[in-house]
């Protein structure tokens, strides 16, 4: 015998030695997976007969979940206390008063205008480009709206508004 089939017997030797343990355990895991897979298909074979039996138990029907990326769906999502009180005025819940701009249809919160149109006539009275038709405690549906310009033609107008001269 050579010693390069000695050394190369030696080198198998102690690999196999090295690798006994870690063969039985892989063994077990397969054998148990095994267990698993029985398990499961089990399970997926009685689960219409669970299904068609749970109300006759008083127990929901157990509707499958499935869900792709992103957030959880809103009935899971529990809402965040915020531990304080709301501000601001609660709308009209007669639906007497409506936003002062024509078509909003919205209750008015604030001065006569809905909580998104008042923010804009808060920003129009900022940058001095407020129009004289909106007025504090407009009438419901009295009020024509404005479309803003944006980008380039925002940017022109709000250095417009600065200067002292408005466009509107």
């Amino acid at each position: 015998m050579s010693v390069d089939k000695a050394f190369r017997e030696m080198i198998r030797n102690e690999i196999e030695v090295q690798l006994k343990p870690l063969r039985a355990v892989i063994s077990r895991l397969e054998a148990g997976t095994s267990d698993l897979d029985a398990l499961r298909d089990v399970a997926e074979r009685l689960a219409p007969v669970a299904q068609a039996m749970a109300p006759l138990f008083g127990a929901p029907a157990a509707k499958p979940i499935k869900r792709g990326p992103g957030r959880p769906a809103k009935a899971a999502a529990q809402p965040v206390s915020t531990g304080g009180k709301r501000r601001g005025r609660k709308p009209a819940s007669d639906g007497s008063r409506e936003c002062a701009i024509i078509g909003c249809g919205s209750p008015s919160r604030t001065k006569g205008y809905c909580a998104a149109h008042y923010q804009k006539l808060r920003m129009l009275t900022k940058t001095n480009r407020r129009p004289s038709a909106w007025v504090d405690y407009a009438p419901p549906n009295s009020v024509e709206d404005i479309r803003l310009p944006r980008g380039r033609a925002a940017a022109k107008a709000l250095a417009q508004a600065a200067q002292g001269g408005s466009s509107t």
